[in-house]
């Protein structure tokens, strides 16, 4: 007990942060674009600087982050190729199945899962956050979008697919930043300064939109929660804990490990409800795992960090 509460006492301000948008948005203090700027403020910059400010300082000849990468790139292929078994099983529609692509595999890993991961273990953690963002993105654009597109009624388009990658900004800032650390490049002080500034601001300027985002969501009838519930369960819990007994002895270091098993309980992110807006899915149903999963959230990642110590 002791272990959750102080967990939950690390998290807390983090919620505090999404609790205030949500007041904001409900007493239409917040409302119409905000959402839309906001993100778009954290996707282009705010984002880009963590991810760079991360990585400069990394020394090239310390730890690795291939196993890192692999084990992660395996988990999230698993977990979007489950969708074709489940689907198959529930005899769920084309439509749902090709939700499920999203909601099974990408868990808000940098809106939420760098904010969380920073406050549990410190700026140590960020290049490894930095890391693991960048892989959950590559696939949700690529393997993701191809399963998509391949099951559906679109037809694949590869120079869309690569344009989508090249301008993707995280992937860039990843880019950058290990091009500043393998050819040891000497950042002046004062950019380095200014992108800091940058890193700084993200955190409670995504939480707060995230917040927003959740208030202008209707509750909708019990019942309709239901399955919404049981995927919220099955993402947080039940997949993490197999990634947990599966990859114990796979040869990550503490904070890799650590990190690994906390970005895979994340709740879903704002990216795959773009994503099936985008693709008219079952947008509706994401939508509402993105806001009960952001809410359990709240018991369900301080659980998770006392689990891990």
């Amino acid at each position: 007990m002791a272990h959750f509460l102080l967990a939950l006492k690390t998290v807390a301000p983090l919620f505090l942060v999404i609790f205030t948008g949500t007041l904001f948005s409900r007493t239409k203090a917040a409302h119409g674009p905000w959402v839309d700027v906001l993100n778009k403020y954290a996707l282009w910059i705010g984002f880009p600087a963590l991810v760079i400010a991360s990585l400069i300082h990394l020394d090239p000849q310390g730890e690795s982050y291939t196993q890192l990468i692999l084990i992660n790139s395996a988990y999230i292929a698993v977990c979007m190729l489950l969708a074709f078994p489940i689907a198959r099983i529930f005899r769920f529609s084309k439509r749902l199945r090709s939700s499920l692509f999203l909601i099974l595999s990408f868990g808000n890993v940098a809106y939420l899962g760098i904010p969380v991961l920073r406050s549990s273990f410190g700026d140590e953690i960020l290049p490894v956050a930095a890391v693991l963002s960048a892989v959950y993105v590559f696939w949700l654009l690529t393997l993701g979008v191809i399963l998509i597109e391949a099951t559906g009624e679109e037809t694949i388009r590869p120079k869309k697919l690569m344009l989508s990658l090249v301008k993707n900004p995280l992937l860039i800032s990843v880019f950058v930043g290990v091009c500043i650390v393998l050819f040891q490049l000497k950042v002046p002080s004062f950019i380095d300064k200014t992108v800091s500034l940058f890193a700084e601001s993200v955190t409670a300027i995504v939480l707060f939109s995230l917040g927003i985002f959740l208030g202008q969501n209707k509750i909708g009838a019990p019942r309709e929660w239901i399955r919404v519930f049981v995927f919220v369960v099955l993402t947080m819990i039940a997949l993490p804990v197999l990634l947990y007994f599966g990859i114990r002895t796979a040869g990550l270091n503490d904070l890799q490990f650590k990190a690994t098993i906390l970005d895979s309980a994340m709740p879903l992110g704002l990216t795959p409800y773009a994503l099936a807006v985008q693709y008219k899915l079952e947008t509706k149903l994401v939508a509402r795992i993105v806001v009960l999963g952001t809410l359990l959230s709240v018991l369900i990642i301080p659980l998770w960090i006392a689990f891990l110590g």
